[in-house]
């Protein structure tokens, strides 16, 4: 009867400690994380899952009455984020990093509005900038620094057969402006090449 006993409790000990690392696993996956600055911030939740379809939510806290919760359907999975006064109007805003399938990092960015509501904030797509562009293959790297978004890269040969870089990387700098109908967009104000040691 005893080696019975102990061959079930070893049974149940296993079980039991897949079960955890299975859970622990899931929760891995799971984004959930708080953001503020004094009291107003955004509480920000994403499945990430799947690469390839995630539910994002974004409750804003210490908004109006008036402010409500948003959901939207996320291509890729949410990597970290980060609070700050982007177009220094006083109320917070927030940028999503997330990564898709490609291992490429894109943006979501949500700004208060005189925290009773939350808008867009539009990044532009740098593929479209020539000068910007040139040698551009992804790869990049982002630092929010006292409301200014630094974003570097390595730069690659024009041909497209070698598939290392070079030895420069190129830096943009970001700043939050307001432009056409109160849209707020990411507007490039400083950019420039750096030899990689």
């Amino acid at each position: 009867m005893v080696p019975n006993t102990n061959r079930m409790y070893k049974l149940f000990f296993i079980s039991f400690l897949l079960l955890s690392l299975l859970t622990n696993a899931q929760k891995m996956n799971k984004y959930d994380s708080t953001l503020k600055i004094g009291k107003v911030g955004f509480r920000v939740n994403c499945t990430n899952k799947n690469v390839e379809h995630n539910v994002l939510s974004i409750k804003p806290i210490g908004f109006t009455n008036e402010a409500r919760e948003i959901a939207v359907d996320l291509k890729g999975r949410i990597m970290s984020a980060e609070i700050d006064d982007l177009n220094q109007d006083g109320f917070p805003d927030m940028i999503l990093f997330v990564v898709d399938a490609a291992a490429k990092i894109s943006l979501f960015t949500i700004s208060s509005r005189n925290n009773e509501s939350m808008q867009p904030i539009y990044f532009p797509d740098i593929t479209n900038d020539a000068v910007l562009s040139k040698g551009y293959r992804g790869f990049d790297e982002y630092k929010l620094v006292e409301g200014v978004l630094f974003r570097q890269f390595p730069i690659f040969d024009a041909d497209t057969t070698i598939k290392t870089p070079t030895k420069k990387a190129r830096r943009v700098m970001y700043k939050v402006v307001t432009g056409d109908r109160g849209m707020l967009n990411f507007k490039m104000f400083k950019n420039f090449e750096y030899n990689v040691d």
